[in-house]
């Protein structure tokens, strides 16, 4: 196993007030970072009394780590998670995108947590079902993503890889941000993903686990959700006009209150 990981980016929005409402800890997906959930997410939630937490894992957005990312497996993300989590001053419910969701789901399978949300998560079976699939319907993406460098981005990449990600009703800027978070993924945590060590059931199946997706998304598919919240017992909650960062999309309120009216019931 790789060693701690200190240096950790965390952006945080915080309530105007005092608060009793848990803090929040949201966890990125693959190829991404913490800005991710910034432009909407976390201002959002604090708005509304919730302190508000994002972490870039190692080797990601402006963490340490990038020498040894490409050894770096879901057990180190899971480390960079935990030693975040520590840091707050109460436990926090932890919130996963994609790869972020399967980092949650391997925290809340070894200890109980106050509650936490999967965001169009791997599923179940792991990457490569979700791979074959999307190779036989578009192996264009899958050739790009196989040999990704953020380093070399063009026109036909970024071209290539938005309707996996992106609806058409996205903000422009956001657009041209997102590009420039872009980061390479650890080739171990791939591996980890497709050798599914991620689907443990919880510790304990009395803690709250929201899991939600999107429609229009072609990487972590409606199925891919329903599979993810049938194994933890849950009923998933898929919402239209989205795609797979759809924290990103200018409907993510669509989300954020979802996420909201569940947080309310824990």
């Amino acid at each position: 196993m790789l060693p701690v990981e200190t240096q950790l980016e965390i952006l945080e929005h915080l309530p105007a007030g005092p608060t009793r409402k848990p803090p929040l800890l949201f966890v990125h997906g693959g190829y991404c970072d913490a800005w991710c959930w910034e432009p909407y997410f976390l201002p959002w939630f604090a708005a509304r009394g919730y302190p508000s937490y994002a972490l870039s894992l190692r080797g990601h957005g402006g963490s340490g780590g990038g020498s040894t990312l490409f050894a770096a497996s879901l057990e180190e993300y899971e480390a960079d998670v935990e030693h975040v989590a520590g840091m707050l001053d109460a436990p926090p419910v932890f919130l996963g995108h994609s790869m972020g969701a399967a980092i949650v789901e391997r925290i809340i399978a070894k200890r109980p947590v106050r509650a936490a949300a999967l965001l169009a998560p791997v599923p179940p079976s792991g990457l490569l079902p979700m791979a074959a699939r999307l190779a036989s319907q578009n192996p264009e993406y899958l050739l790009q993503m196989s040999g990704f460098d953020p380093a070399r981005l063009s026109s036909v990449v970024l071209a290539t890889l938005r309707p996996f990600y992106f609806s058409n009703d996205v903000a422009p800027e956001i657009l041209v941000e997102a590009a420039n978070h872009l980061n390479a993924e650890s080739p171990r945590a791939l591996l980890d993903l497709s050798l599914r060590l991620h689907w443990a059931l919880p510790v304990t199946n009395h803690r709250p686990l929201f899991v939600i997706g999107a429609e229009g998304d072609r990487v972590c598919s409606p199925d891919d959700v329903r599979a993810t919240a049938r194994h933890h017992g849950v009923t998933a909650t898929i919402l239209p006009g989205l795609a797979h960062l759809l924290m990103l999309e200018r409907k993510y309120v669509t989300v954020a209150k979802a996420i909201e009216g569940w947080l309310q019931t824990i």
